[in-house]
């Protein structure tokens, strides 16, 4: 259990493993960012993954809900900004290989990343509102359309990678047995580039970037926090461990 990392041939994979859903704690997003940072700087490409039944359910609530006071909460937030920002600020071009559910901190990390594999089984959502926070809109916008994203944002519904594939924002849809395969086959391609270009590449692309992602979602975080003070936050968040 935790994030695991193996490098092979420049190329590193840092793998997100938190049984049951890869819900992470508080550490677990910061020792993802450790991790992530850390392998840009010693690989020319990097591959984000996850084992189990998905890719990531976003923040440990249960974590946040058996915790007194907002210390978890604090965790949790300054562990996806920087987690998110590790992805974005990698030396490397990130490439998301995305299997089952996506949801809130996951589509932080993958709108984040540079790159998109998923399986035709993936599917990406932010249950923020139903969770009493907001956050990661940032993300979704660079993965949907701005209309989709608020429906999203709003409704909490679900896109697949199907419809992912058609906006353009996954690079390719694959059977869930060939996902680790497709993404490392990407990786490899940008590996086989001069290093130092593509370095200058992945700064350039983030130098263009028409959004600041890091102080955008900062942004939206500050919103979850006058939530948490009214009180609303702390009911929404117990009445999903309750399975209300």
């Amino acid at each position: 259990m935790g994030i695991h990392v193996r490098s092979d041939a420049d190329i590193a994979e840092v793998v997100i493993d938190f049984p049951p859903v890869n819900a992470l704690p508080a550490q677990g997003w910061l020792d993802l960012a450790q991790a992530i940072s850390k392998a840009g700087r010693q690989n020319r490409a990097v591959v984000l993954a996850a084992n189990g039944r998905g890719f990531c359910a976003g923040v440990d609530i249960k974590e946040m809900q058996r915790t007194p006071g907002h210390q978890a909460l604090l965790g949790a937030n300054k562990g996806c900004y920087e987690a998110f920002a590790a992805v974005y600020e990698c030396e490397v071009p990130v490439i998301a290989a995305v299997h089952g559910f996506c949801l809130g901190g996951g589509v932080g990390l993958v709108g984040n990343a540079d790159i998109v594999i998923a399986s035709d089984d993936a599917t990406f959502g932010l249950p923020e509102v139903d969770r009493g926070a907001l956050g990661a809109a940032t993300h979704l916008a660079r993965l949907v359309p701005q209309h989709l994203m608020r429906a999203m944002v709003y409704t909490c519904a679900t896109v697949t990678a199907q419809q992912l594939h058609h906006h353009g924002s996954v690079l390719e849809v694959v059977a869930p047995e060939r996902l680790r395969e497709a993404a490392w086959a990407v990786a490899r391609q940008i590996a086989g580039k001069h290093p130092a270009i593509i370095r200058a590449a992945k700064q350039a692309l983030n130098g263009i970037d028409p959004v600041d992602v890091k102080r955008s979602y900062r942004f939206e975080q500050g919103f979850t926090f006058e939530l948490n003070l009214t009180g609303v936050s702390d009911e929404a968040r117990q009445s999903f461990v309750d399975g209300r």
